[in-house]
C-alpha cells in the first residue's frame, strides 16, 4: 500500500510513477484525494460537534445545579441532536475511509527510480549473462521426451489424476525433484544465512491482501471449502507461493530494531489457477497449476533495502551456478513488474530443448508497500515506529529448473548427467534407462 501522506504531498510525482507502469492507475489519484479530503473534512466536523456537545453537557450540569430545569431540558435536546449528527458524520467518514482503503489496495507500488521505462518483457535490459549456451553434437531433446524415456515423469497419469497442468514425478524423477529442493535449502541456510521455516500451505485472505495478491488477482488462486459447507468457501486459500505465508509471519507486529534484518527461507508447493494463462493444458512442465519452490524472504531496515536486494539476487544465482546452468539476469522494466514490486530482477535459465530462456526466479524489493498492507513495523532506538522493506525471491522455482537441468545435462545416449552438487543427494552420477 502506498503512503497516503506521499500522495497528499506529491500527487504529481505519484501520478508520474504510476503512469510509468502503463496500466492507467494514475487516473485514480484524483478520486483517492477526493475521498481522503472528504474523510478529513468529516472528521474535523465530528471533532467540532463533539466540542459543542461537551460544552452543552457542562451547561446541562450547571442548569441542573441552579434548578433551571427548562434550560437544562433544552440543552439535553440540543445534546441529543448533536449526538445524532455526530453518529451520522462518523458513518459518512467511515464510508469514505472504507472507499479510500479499497482504492488504495488496488493501486500498485511505485517503480524505483532505477527501473528502466518500458511496456513489455521485450523492454527488459539484460544486466549480466553467466556461462555459455551448451553445444550439442546432436539435436537436443525436449524435457518431455527425456522424462518419458527415463521414466522420470508420468504426464498421462498426472492428467488422469488431476487434469491438465499437473505433474506426477516418478522414481528417480521424484528423487531429483527432492534433491533439488534439499540442495537449495541446505545452500541458503548453511551458506547464505537464512532461517528455514515450514509454513502452512493454506492462508486466510488477509495474508494474500498483505502481500498484494488480493484483491487485484483474486481470480487466479484456489479457494478452499470445508466439505460441503459452502459458507467456508474463501476463508482459506491454497498458497500461490511461500511468500504469502512467510512474509506475513510478523504481520501486525512492532519488532524491536535489533531483530532486523530477518532472513527466512521456505520450501512449499505452490498452487496457481492462472486464469486465462496461455500454455496451461499443453504437455510438459513450463506452465503448471502446482509446482515446488524454495522462497527467500528478507525484512530489513529501509536504508538497507537495496543492498539486501542485490545480495538476494546473488543468493538465487548461486543455485544456477552450482548446477552449471547457463542463465541471464534481466531487470524488469516499469511495465513488466509485479503489482507489489518497486524493483525486480528475473533470473532466466537456458533450456536447450525449448531453445529459449525460462524464468526460474523473480527477486523483488517491495520497499514498505507490503509492510503497510500488513501493518508490520519496527521500533527505532529513538522510539519511532517505521515500516521495514520486505523483499522476496525464488531461490529458485521448479519445475522450470527441472526442465532446464535435464535438457542441459542430456547426453547423446539419452541419459542425463547429474551435476556434482546433486550426486550426494541422488547417490548417482547419471540417470539412464
Amino acid at each position: 500500500m502506498l503512503d497516503i501522506k506521499l500522495i497528499r504531498e506529491k500527487p504529481d510525482f505519484v501520478r508520474q510513477r504510476l503512469a510509468a507502469r502503463g496500466a492507467g492507475d494514475e487516473v485514480h489519484v484524483d478520486e483517492l484525494l477526493r475521498l481522503d479530503e472528504q474523510r478529513r473534512k468529516l472528521l474535523a466536523e465530528v471533532e467540532t460537534l463533539k466540542a459543542q456537545r461537551n460544552r452543552v453537557s457542562k451547561e446541562i450540569g450547571a442548569f441542573m445545579a441552579q434548578k433551571k430545569l427548562d434550560e437544562a431540558e433544552a440543552r439535553k435536546k440540543e445534546a441529543g441532536q448533536l449526538g445524532a449528527d455526530i453518529a451520522s458524520l462518523d458513518k459518512q467518514a467511515a464510508e469514505a475511509e472504507a472507499a479510500r482503503h479499497q482504492l488504495m489496495l488496488r493501486l500498485p507500488n511505485l517503480p524505483h527510480e532505477s527501473v528502466p521505462p518500458g511496456k513489455t518483457a521485450e523492454d527488459n535490459p539484460v544486466v549480466r549473462v553467466h556461462g555459455e549456451k551448451p553445444v550439442f553434437a546432436f539435436k537436443p531433446k525436449s524435457h518431455v521426451e527425456i522424462c518419458e524415456n527415463l521414466k522420470l515423469i508420468d504426464f498421462e497419469r498426472a492428467a488422469k489424476i488431476s487434469g491438465s497442468g499437473f505433474v506426477l514425478y516418478t522414481n528417480r524423477g521424484a528423487k531429483l525433484e527432492r534433491a533439488l529442493i534439499q540442495l537449495m535449502l541446505d545452500l541458503h541456510t548453511n551458506e547464505h544465512g537464512y532461517t528455514e521455516v515450514s509454513p502452512p500451505f493454506m492462508v486466510g485472505p488477509q495474508c494474500l491482501e498483505g502481500v498484494g495478491q488480493f484483491p487485484k488477482f483474486a481470480d487466479q488462486y484456489y479457494a478452499v471449502q470445508e466439505g460441503l459447507d459452502t459458507s467456508t468457501l474463501g476463508k482459506l486459500y491454497l498458497i500461490p507461493t511461500a511468500e504469502t505465508p512467510v512474509a506475513n509471519i510478523h504481520r501486525e507486529e512492532i519488532l524491536p530494531e535489533r531483530q532486523l534484518p530477518i532472513h527466512y527461507c521456505a520450501y512449499t508447493p505452490c498452487f496457481r489457477g492462472e486464469a486465462g494463462a496461455a500454455g496451461v493444458g499443453s504437455r510438459g512442465m513450463i506452465r503448471v497449476h502446482q509446482f515446488d519452490k524454495v522462497e527467500l524472504i528478507k525484512i530489513v531496515k529501509p536504508e538497507n533495502g537495496y543492498e539486501a536486494h542485490e545480495k538476494m539476487v546473488a543468493n538465487a544465482e548461486r543455485v544456477l551456478q552450482l548446477l552449471g546452468l547457463h542463465y541471464r539476469v534481466v531487470l524488469l522494466c516499469t511495465g513488466d513488474m509485479g503489482f507489489a514490486s518497486a524493483k525486480t530482477y528475473d533470473l532466466e535459465v537456458w533450456a536447450p530443448g525449448q531453445g529459449s530462456y525460462l524464468e526460474v526466479s523473480s527477486v523483488s524489493n517491495c520497499e514498505d508497500f507490503q509492510a503497510r498492507r500488513m501493518n508490520l513495523r519496527f521500533k527505532t532506538g529513538t522510539g519511532e515506529n517505521k515500516f521495514p522493506h520486505i523483499l522476496n525471491g525464488s531461490g529458485t522455482a521448479l519445475a522450470r529448473l527441472f526442465v532446464a537441468l535435464v535438457e542441459t545435462c542430456q547426453q547423446a545416449d539419452g541419459s542425463v548427467v547429474v551435476p556434482a552438487p546433486l550426486q550426494p543427494y541422488l547417490k548417482a552420477e547419471r540417470l539412464s534407462v
